[in-house]
């Protein structure tokens, strides 16, 4: 893995620390499991299309024994969706997919990581598509 989320990650894992257990710290536990699931589709250590595979049916499973707000899990659902397409996903688009409803169910702060890693996201993407 690698660093690229590495804000992110930390704002999320903040306000999981913050919160009561519950469907709100389990929202905050599968966007951080979510965005860690993106990293991999990014260079420079971009993991195998088998490994996504792999990884992302391992990452359905834990979120179905999750108890998360409805509106997350709607959003969840199309996100990884969009993860699971055959061709190169969309990762700013799986992401985006989970803006508004983080910010619904979980607060500004959990919307402003995802925000945050949709950015980088745009960036890494931007400076590969340069050095291409």
């Amino acid at each position: 893995m690698t660093d690229q989320f590495l804000r992110a990650e930390d704002r999320l894992l903040s306000a999981m620390a913050k919160s009561v257990r519950g469907p709100k710290r389990n929202g905050l536990y599968a966007l951080w499991l979510f965005v860690r699931q993106c990293d991999g589709y990014l260079p420079p250590k971009r993991v195998s299309a088998q490994a996504n595979r792999q990884r992302l049916e391992g990452l359905e499973r834990r979120l179905s024994s999750l108890s998360l707000p409805a509106s997350l899990r709607r959003a969840m659902t199309g996100a990884l969706r969009e993860l699971g397409r055959d061709s190169q996903p969309d990762i700013t688009l799986a992401l985006h997919h989970l803006v508004a409803a983080a910010q619904e169910a979980l607060g500004t702060e959990a919307a402003g990581a995802i925000e945050s890693a949709t950015n980088r996201v745009r960036v890494v993407e931007s400076e590969t598509q340069r050095s291409a």
